[in-house]
Formats: C-alpha cells, structure tokens, sequence
C-alpha cells in the first residue's frame, strides 16, 4: 500500500443516479466508511463534488459505463489530483455480492490498492472535436440510408436510371428524379437533362425511365430527396466547424496528409480519435491495440485459437481500414506493395487489417517523431532481399524449362566509369552465380543429356534461340 493515496473514493455510475464510497485516510482505520447516493441531475452533482472536498478527497476511479460517465468527469476535472476513468470488465465484482453501494465499496478499495488501470481520457477539446467527428459519420451513415431508400424507390416504379448512370444522385440523376416528382411522363424529353458522357447514352436513358410511378410514391421520392439535400446541408455545416476547431491542429494534419490513402477528413478522425499526444501510449503496439487493428491474443492449452480482432475503438478502426483499401490501390507505393505481398499469404480481408495495423505504428511514429512520412518506393522489398528474389526468378524459369544467364543490364559509359558503392557491390557479388560443391559431371563425356545443369549455367544455343524469338 502506497502513502500516496491520501483518501481514496469509487463511485458507481448509473443513469439517474451515482453511489459514492469514501474510505477512510491511508493509515487511519479508525473513522467510519462515508457512503452518499447522489441524482445525476447538475445540481446533484455539484452538491456531490462539494461533499467530497469537504471529505478531503484526493483520488477518484469511476466506471466508464455508457455515456454517463461524461457529465461526472466534466465537474470533477481538475479538482481532485487523481481522476481515474476505468473499464468495467477490469473491475468485476464477486458474484452474489452484487449491489451499488458493494461496487462503490469494490472500486475504492482497487484504487487504494493501486490495482487499477485508469482508461485515457483525451483533453477537452480533443474530446469536443471527437464529438463533431463521430456527429459527422452518423450523418454519413444517414445520408447513405435514405439514398439506399430511393434507389429502392425507383426500382420498385422500374425506373432502371442507376443501371445506366454511374452515379444516381449526379448533376444528371437528380434532374431526372425532380422531373419523376413533378409528373413527367415523356421518357425521351427527360432523358435530355443528360449531361457530360451520359450524353452517349440517351436512349439507353429513354428505356430507363419508362417507370410507372404513381402518385403515392412520386410523394415517397420527392420526401426522399429533400431529407437527401437536408443531411448534404448538415453535412457541409459540421464539416466547416471541423475545419475552425483544427486550426491550431495544421502541423500535425499535414504530416499525417502525406501518408498514402489518409486524405484531410481522414487526419480529422485521427486526430480527434487518437490526439496528437503519444505519450498517453507505452509504444505504438499499445495504440494498435487501444485502435482495435491488430490481430487478437487468444491461447489456452497451448492451442492456439481465433485471432479475430476485438471491437475497441470503432471509429478509428473503420478510418484506417478505409485508408488501407486507398493504400492498396495506389501506384508504386510501399504501402501498397505491401498490401500485396500479404493478400497472397493471408488473403484480403487479412491483408486490409494487417496494413491498417502497419499504417497506425506510422500514424505513431509521425506523430510522436514530428516528422513526415517517407515513401520507400513499390520495389523496396525487392531491393531490401534482391539476391533472394533474382534466385526465386532464377529457380521459377528453371522449371519451366529455361537455362538463364545473368548479365548487367547496360548502362551509359559515363555511369559505367563510375565505381559501385560499397553496399551495391556486395548485391552483385552475392547474385553471382556459384558452383556448386560435389564430384564434376562427366555427362557430356559419356555423350548423354545433362540433368545436372543449374538455372545459373550457360547455354549460348538456347539464348540465341530466346533472343531471335524461337521459343514462345
């Protein structure tokens, strides 16, 4: 038992009301345990935070139950010189002994024991930009449900415009959906709103919207559209607010804009989910595992079971998993070579995770290191295992029937002049081809066909015959 904790306190969250318990001062057995049942309303509250300076409280744990918590943590921060915010399934209590004031009891003995491991709780206004963040993706989410309704919508009147246009809620598509609302019937007339390349496909337009829509659903589309046009507004508000709170943000903003895949609003969400302050996390292993994007610690018996990742943080999760599927389509990149090197041993789905994983240690070390992100290039594992790989080659061409010399590609006499660098050197001299040791073969002596030939031995007949284009 450590003489820092000075008076110890647990408080049990619920929502409409807390139970607090008070121990008695380290070192002091003798006054009674303090127990008090306070409403949630802020008046409460208050009244609860002035009960406990009156106790000389001076450090806190509460459970992080729901969204209750926020209101507590709001009045008692800065107060109190420990405020502890812990997981309730680190906090389990005995069964049969389960009631509210028994879990306050249970908290403030863990926290006077120090056997709790307080949760991180960001700054305020991290936690505010959190807020408009998540605000944002819900908005999102909406807004993609009542798209997801119109499209059913017109499929359910056989208007076939979305499998025509690309894209239904375009400049296009959403002219001909005003036209569908007010009442127009003539299919090429409204096929002439078509702009762009749609122009190409006016007539396959015109048998699109051939529909029969009746007045009930032409009602249905037109409340469709105006929610659509609403949340597109709200939309815009709140990312415009985004915008204003990370003005002081800029630097860390840019740095993580330069990692492949993570574009502004994706920075956003990391900024807001994760803060820009690395030393809250022990390594960038642990903020893997805070994010929920690295594979799951499931062993008994020695066996080794699911490695499913666990639910953590979602909102980031579901960022960098968006940022990995852009990663992987880019263009000589490491990220996306990298991507592919673990699709081909994991699969997919395995891949994207592993590679959001890897994107949150840069994501770690960006921010902590204050320093940009650096493209190493799409052949970086080639040139990091170039012996490895040109025998893998070597041995590949080998079974499918070809000798294959090894020779310098050509380059111009004023780079040629120039000696190799000490690293370069040792590539080449470790691709060269070496003789293998064991007794010689004496098969052309015997007047036989040689089966003893490696990939790396010359064969000048067949070359030629490969180079004047002989062999398929």
């Amino acid at each position: 038992m450590k003489d820092t904790y000075r008076r110890c306190c647990g408080i049990d969250v619920h929502k409409k009301s807390v139970t607090v318990c008070v121990l008695p001062p380290v070192g002091d057995r003798q006054s009674a345990i303090k127990r008090r049942k306070f409403r949630t309303f802020t008046r409460d509250l208050r009244q609860m935070r002035g009960w406990l300076k009156n106790c000389r409280v001076t450090d806190i744990a509460m459970e992080s139950t729901g969204q209750y918590w926020r209101p507590l943590w709001n009045l008692l921060e800065g107060e109190f010189s420990k405020l502890l915010l812990v997981n309730p399934q680190h906090i389990k209590g005995l069964n049969g002994y389960k009631t509210d004031p028994k879990d306050a009891r249970w908290i403030a003995d863990l926290l006077e024991g120090d056997r709790l491991r307080g949760s991180w709780v960001p700054p305020r206004p991290i936690r505010e930009l959190r807020d408009l963040t998540r605000h944002r993706v819900n908005l999102l989410g909406d807004l993609n449900r009542a798209k997801n309704r119109i499209e059913q919508l017109c499929q359910t009147g056989n208007i076939k415009v979305s499998s025509v246009a690309t894209d239904l809620f375009g400049v296009s598509g959403r002219q001909m959906l005003k036209d569908l609302i007010a009442g127009h019937k003539d299919a090429g007339w409204m096929a002439d709103c078509a702009k762009g390349r749609l122009q190409a496909k006016k007539r396959e337009l015109t048998l699109a919207l051939e529909g029969s829509f009746t007045v009930e659903q032409r009602w249905l589309l037109d409340t469709e559209i105006r929610q659509v046009e609403w949340l597109e507004q709200q939309i815009e508000t709140v990312e415009r607010e985004i915008e204003q709170r990370v003005s002081g943000l800029e630097d860390p903003i840019r740095r993580l804009d330069t990692i492949p895949g993570v574009d502004r609003k994706t920075a956003w969400t990391i900024v807001a989910e994760v803060g820009v302050d690395m030393e809250v996390f022990a390594d960038a292993q642990h903020l893997a595992s805070w994010a929920g994007v690295c594979p799951g610690n499931r062993e008994s018996g020695g066996k080794r079971k699911s490695g499913r990742v666990r639910k953590a943080n979602r909102y980031v999760k579901r960022a960098m998993c968006q940022a990995a599927w852009a990663a992987s389509h880019t263009k000589d990149t490491y990220l996306s070579a990298f991507y592919r090197r673990m699709c081909v041993r994991k699969g997919a789905l395995k891949a994207i995770m592993a590679l959001a994983h890897h994107m949150m240690v840069m994501v770690y070390q960006i921010l902590k290191r204050k320093e940009e992100y650096v493209e190493m290039g799409g052949d970086y594992y080639d040139q990091r295992n170039k012996p490895k790989v040109v025998e893998r080659l070597v041995k590949r061409l080998t079974r499918l029937g070809y000798q294959v010399q090894l020779q310098p590609a050509e380059v111009p006499a004023a780079v040629a002049a120039e000696p190799l660098p000490a690293a370069e050197a040792q590539v080449a001299a470790s691709v060269a081809p070496r003789r293998k040791r064991g007794r010689p073969c004496k098969c052309a002596e015997r007047g036989i066909s040689c089966r003893h030939r490696t990939g790396t031995e010359v064969n000048s007949e067949i070359l030629e015959q490969l180079v004047a284009g002989e062999f398929s």
